[in-house]
């Protein structure tokens, strides 16, 4: 399978949106919010566009990853990181590597360009793969001050991140209103909403500690 990264192109817009629909309905909640999630971060100022990639397979785009720049915060300092998300893949393509290969791509341009890490929310079965950790190891809470298991973090050179710890900022680009979310979806093609087990690991993943 001849998987082409490639950067999105504003003609790819509306065709990552439905993916991205696809990819994500049901899995964290009923229906899906992230559609709406990446329309919205294209002009975002944390939006870093040169990380938006798409994968194609011969003329059909199959996966996308999208990265905005966050923060940790301590007291009065703050340091930039990465975050990532969402990363799609049809589900029809799931589980092919597809992803991986939008991870491994875009963390090597990270690097390059750079950037001291990446944190993300993520199940760390998946994510330990490709070096992330979880936060507790460099003292890097959430909002509440605690240690979600699925908060994780990667350093893209050794000690990165030496001397900076405090509270993750993923930033109010993604912060979804429920309404919006609904009213966008009004112009996708009509879906039945269900729960599902991946929503329940999704929120154990969130609430338990690491």
């Amino acid at each position: 399978m001849q998987i082409k990264l490639r950067p999105e192109e504003e003609q790819d817009y509306r065709l990552v949106e439905e993916l991205t629909r696809e990819a994500f309905w049901d899995v964290y909640i009923p229906g899906c919010d992230q559609h709406l999630l990446i329309h919205n971060m294209r002009t975002a100022k944390e939006f870093v566009k040169a990380l938006d990639f798409v994968a194609v397979l011969v003329d059909k785009i199959v996966g996308n990853i999208v990265y905005a720049e966050a923060k940790i915060k301590n007291d009065d300092k703050e340091y930039t990181v990465l975050t990532f998300g969402p990363i799609s893949v049809l589900p029809e393509y799931q589980n092919m590597g597809i992803g991986g290969k939008l991870i491994n791509h875009t963390v090597k341009i990270s690097r390059e360009m750079g950037h001291k890490a990446i944190i993300i929310y993520g199940d760390p079965e998946y994510y330990k793969r490709f070096g992330f950790k979880v936060s507790k190891e460099y003292k890097i809470t959430n909002k509440d001050k605690k240690y979600p298991a699925a908060l994780l973090v990667l350093e893209l050179y050794p000690n990165a991140l030496n001397g900076v710890e405090g509270i993750f900022d993923e930033g109010r680009i993604y912060e979804i209103d429920e309404k919006e979310a609904a009213e966008f979806d009004k112009g996708f093609p009509k879906r039945e909403k269900t729960v599902t087990k991946t929503q329940e690991r999704f929120l154990e993943l969130v609430g338990a500690e690491a």
